[in-house]
Formats: C-alpha cells, sequence, structure tokens
C-alpha cells in the first residue's frame, strides 16, 4: 500500500530549489505524485505530493527539516491518502476581470461555498491597465455536482459579475471527473 505525504515550501527564490526536492524524494524512494510552484513578490512557493512506502515516507520526513534549514525555507509536511475521484455533471472555467476592488475575492468565495460548489482551481492576480488603473483577474474551475441547474448557476454567477462590477466569461466542460 503506498502511502502519501504533502510537502510545502516558502522561501526567497533563487536557482535549484526544485531540484533539491526532486533529488530528495528519488533519494528517499519517493514518487512525485503532484506538485505546483509559484513566485509571489520575491518569495518561491511549492506544494507537492509524494507517495512510496511508509518507510520511504519516514525517511522523508527525516530528511526535509535539514534541506530547510540548508534552503532557508519554511516547510511544512503532512500525512494524507490517495484522493478519491468523484463525478461530476460539469466543470465552469469562470474568469472575472475589470478595476480591482477590496472585498472581491471574500465575495466570490462566499457565493461558492453558499452553494456548496467544489472549487477545484483558483488563481487571482492583480495589476494595473495600460492606464495605470488597478486592474483584477480571477480565474476559477468550479466542478459542478449533479443536484445543480447549470442555467440558473450561470445566471447566478453573471449577477454575481455585475454586482461586484467585473466581466465575466463562463466556459462549460461537460461529464468530468475530478483527480
Amino acid at each position: 500500500m503506498s502511502n502519501h505525504l504533502v510537502v510545502t515550501a516558502l522561501g526567497a527564490d533563487r536557482p535549484g530549489i526544485v531540484s533539491k526536492f526532486a533529488r530528495l524524494a528519488s533519494e528517499c524512494d519517493c514518487d512525485i505524485v503532484d506538485s505546483r510552484m509559484a513566485l509571489f513578490g520575491n518569495e518561491f512557493t511549492l506544494i507537492m505530493m509524494l507517495s512510496g512506502s511508509w518507510a520511504s515516507i519516514t525517511k522523508v520526513e527525516t530528511n526535509l527539516p535539514s534541506l530547510s534549514v540548508e534552503l532557508e525555507l519554511m516547510t511544512v509536511m503532512k500525512r494524507t491518502s490517495k484522493h478519491t475521484a468523484q463525478n461530476y455533471i460539469s466543470r465552469l472555467e469562470v474568469t472575472f476581470s475589470g478595476s480591482n476592488q477590496r472585498g472581491t475575492m471574500k465575495k466570490i468565495t462566499q457565493f461558492l461555498a453558499d452553494r456548496s460548489l467544489d472549487l477545484a482551481a483558483v488563481r487571482s492576480h492583480a495589476d494595473e491597465d495600460d492606464q495605470g488603473d488597478p486592474s483584477q483577474n480571477v480565474f476559477l474551475t468550479i466542478n459542478v455536482p449533479e443536484k445543480v441547474d447549470l442555467d440558473k448557476l450561470e445566471t447566478s454567477i453573471n449577477e454575481l459579475a455585475d454586482e461586484v462590477a467585473l466581466e465575466c466569461t463562463i466556459k462549460r466542460m461537460q461529464g468530468i471527473t475530478s483527480k
């Protein structure tokens, strides 16, 4: 039986960080099942899920603290289990864009939580438009369960976009099974 470990890391960006984590996984006889990395300002962030035998995962847990010190990173790790896929009737890819306003993410995420929708992915970015005015883009991937009326949901999302004064595009993808 395979065991799983989620590792997160945060620290100053510099070359070679991902390579060191990949080396640790390999040396501990673990597979990298999934990973994401991003830069926020000058800070590097990484999240990865490893799988391996109990002994292999324990070896990563034992060796990660010294790698964290070497790379001057804050790290957190947590054992988990393999994700159980769920069937959804549809997936919506929703993009909100327009003038940056404080509280927009709060309203959008509260809207989703109130409807018990599965948020599969979120990416947001605030910047300045060509005229130097603050702008924002929010990209969401929403897994839609069978009990939800897609037409009504899309209407509600467009009403939310009007409420927060943002442009909104919605793309439907049918017959989705989450990873």
